[in-house]
């Protein structure tokens, strides 16, 4: 069983953890994004969410954080799913954490960017109904449109 809760810092080291074996499995040099050695300042503190999915273990499963851009937009960061948890559903429930914040907060669109080469994500948004935007030189760029 998953549960989606806010960060909370007892779960800091299982998260960088989890983000690590989620970089190494996609083939990524395993390192840590500046954003993250800081949840609460740089994400709470600005009025925007960040979540962990915890697993029946008490092990982070996966994680999610948001970045809203008023008056209507919002920014998907950080979705990355333990590599041992993938296929159960945990991306799809963090999002729709994300979605239903949105909504509370009167965002129209969601955003996301990825690398090219990010294969899973490539499949995954579309399947959540964000459609491609634009494009640049190695990174793909979906909306999804809430209303």
């Amino acid at each position: 069983m998953i549960t989606i809760i806010p960060f909370q810092e007892e779960y800091r080291d299982d998260m960088l953890f989890c983000l690590l074996s989620a970089k190494d499995a996609l083939g990524r040099r395993p390192s840590i994004n500046e954003d993250l050695l800081d949840i609460q300042g740089n994400y709470f503190a600005k009025g925007d969410l960040f979540w962990l999915a915890v697993d029946e273990c008490n092990r982070v499963a996966g994680m999610l954080g948001v970045h809203v851009v008023p008056p209507a937009d919002m920014w998907l960061k950080r979705l990355y799913i333990n590599p041992s948890q993938k296929r159960r559903g945990i991306g799809g429930m963090l999002l729709a954490q994300a979605e239903a914040f949105a909504e509370s907060r009167g965002v129209q669109r969601i955003h996301t960017r990825f690398s090219d080469d990010y294969n899973e994500a490539a499949l995954f948004y579309p399947a959540k109904g964000f459609a491609a935007d634009e494009r640049s030189e190695g990174l793909r760029h979906l909306v999804k449109i809430l209303r």
